[in-house]
């Protein structure tokens, strides 16, 4: 969740143990020279000239493993499947360009002829890109487009739910949007998922700021704070993260994800004792599931590691072990926590 390192600590002459609430790792050399290796599997190669501020770096992974203790992002937002159109049709006496935008409702779309919809009609501008979105760009995972076009449509207040057109002869399957880990909410397509959708292609795209606007916008809901608690980390604005989750307890899966989010932004702080307080309520209900469940586990590894509790860390880190040997870095922590 774009977590930055907090922590190094020496353990030898030119051997130190870097610590982040994503992976750990083990830089050495010396002054000019130095090899580093973090749990993702990435290993760090740098060579410089002393007293010059002129270094070269070099980074390659071993054994297949990834940048983060945090699974694969998840494949970009889509809808479930594309709309059909309802049986009802335009009537005799509806306007020209419903009667032509609602022909790109049935079979292929042709995006040419439904730019010249809006082109010769400008009043229907609104619904034509919203049309395009449906037909074109999301069912062909164009994100670049679809971020384009869902940009322009929330920016002019366009809700989905109170368009005639959709709502008379759209069939909209529900969209399916992964939040965050092990999160994933299914909704109408109304302007909540609209500015959702557009704040998760936002953050894919690396626009923190942007992203953050959109869902600062929304009605505030569970999977709004969800979304906004993993932006506000990326960009380590931990103070936010906390206020975001006064209160909480573990009613249900998306309360989970944030209760690790203010575990984690109370440890960036410093706040040892409280963040083991929220961790703790985070794996209460046994029952979540085992991606947030081995998302808990690991933060609350390294709170402990953090505090120089290695022994606390290790436990938690062979709850992992136990559920998942696979899970990325586990070996690393364990070795790191065991020394």
């Amino acid at each position: 969740m774009g977590f930055k390192v907090r922590k190094s600590i020496k353990i030898a002459p030119g051997v130190r143990l870097n610590v982040s609430s994503k992976s750990i790792g083990m830089s050495a050399g010396v002054r000019g020279a130095r090899v580093s290796v973090n749990s993702s599997g990435r290993v760090t190669r740098t060579v410089g000239i002393a007293g010059t501020g002129i270094s070269h770096s070099t980074s390659t992974r071993v054994g297949g493993g990834r940048a983060s203790a945090r699974p694969a992002p998840q494949q970009p937002p889509k809808m479930v499947k594309p709309p059909k159109p309802k049986k009802v049709k335009p009537s005799l006496t509806a306007p020209a360009w419903e009667k032509q935008l609602f022909k790109q409702l049935e079979g292929t779309p042709d995006a040419a002829a439904i730019h010249a919809v809006g082109q010769a009609h400008p009043q229907a501008v609104p619904t034509v890109t919203m049309v395009e979105v449906l037909r074109v760009s999301a069912p062909n995972r164009d994100t670049d487009r679809t971020r384009a076009l869902l940009g322009w449509l929330f920016d002019t207040g366009y809700d989905p739910a109170a368009d005639t057109f959709i709502g008379k002869y759209v069939e909209t399957s529900d969209l399916t949007v992964p939040i965050a880990t092990g999160i994933v909410a299914q909704m109408p397509w109304d302007r909540q998922a609209l500015g959702l959708l557009l704040a998760e292609l936002e953050q894919e795209a690396g626009n923190h700021p942007r992203a953050i606007g959109i869902v600062e916008q929304l009605e505030p809901t569970t999977v709004a704070a969800v979304s906004l608690a993993e932006l506000y980390s990326e960009e380590e604005r931990w103070p936010e993260v906390v206020d975001l989750t006064n209160g909480l307890t573990n009613e249900d899966e998306a309360a989970t994800f944030l209760l690790i989010q203010r575990g984690t932004a109370l440890r960036e702080q410093g706040y040892f004792e409280a963040a083991r307080e929220a961790l703790k309520e985070a794996l209460r209900i046994r029952s979540r599931p085992a991606e947030l469940r081995h998302l808990a586990l690991v933060a609350r590894g390294h709170t402990y590691f953090a505090e120089g509790k290695k022994a606390m860390a290790r436990k938690d880190y062979e709850r992992v072990l136990a559920e998942d040997a696979g899970y990325p870095g586990l070996q690393e922590m364990l070795s790191a926590a065991g020394a």
